[in-house]
């Protein structure tokens, strides 16, 4: 599949693991995929950034990525579903932090011994790459391009989708602006 990759999309994969390797942990999620889109500039990603008014606010996207993740990664949806049950998220993030630290349920488990093998991709990383693949043949694209990956990270339920949509990132405004999909066509 990779080989049908564009420069660009090989360049996100690779930020990815860059991002990855930086928080050190040792597989690459979701998140780690959109963080790689948000370094891009002068892509079709970074383009449709751009259109949506997103440019400017690419610092706050990273701040709610971050915070998901000092949540574990859990998204607001699950927060309320544990309120619904008397589990206050951030009363246990808190607690949690309390006794081991800043980010302990962020799951970024740093390796004294210095691990330096392969990173291996998340299911919900697999699931995009898998998406981004889909959004391609859909539009009847032989390639696969940064916007593809951006548009699989809409479709996938989870916190890059909900800190996107948060920021007015939907399938729906990407199809817009990539494709002109939705809007009047003159004729």
């Amino acid at each position: 599949m990779f080989e049908r990759f564009t420069k660009d999309a090989r360049e996100v994969v690779q930020g990815a693991v860059t991002h990855a390797e930086r928080a050190g942990v040792r597989s690459v999620g979701a998140e780690h995929l959109l963080l790689a889109l948000l370094d891009r500039e002068g892509s079709r990603a970074s383009f449709a950034f751009a259109a949506l008014g997103l440019a400017e606010h690419k610092d706050s996207l990273r701040v709610a990525l971050a915070e998901a993740r000092r949540r574990a990664g859990l998204t607001r949806a699950d927060a309320d579903a544990l309120a619904g049950l008397g589990i206050d998220l951030t009363e246990i993030v808190s607690r949690v932090e309390e006794a081991h630290g800043a980010g302990a349920l962020s799951g970024d488990r740093r390796d004294a011994g210095g691990w330096s093998g392969r990173r291996t991709f998340e299911q919900d990383a697999k699931d995009v790459l898998e998406g981004a693949l889909r959004a391609a043949v859909g539009h009847r694209d032989r390639r696969i391009g940064d916007e593809h990956l951006l548009l699989a990270l809409t479709v996938r339920p989870g916190v890059p989708a909900e800190v996107l949509a948060d920021h007015g990132v939907t399938q729906e405004s990407l199809r817009r602006v990539l494709h002109g999909e939705g809007t009047a066509q003159a004729g």
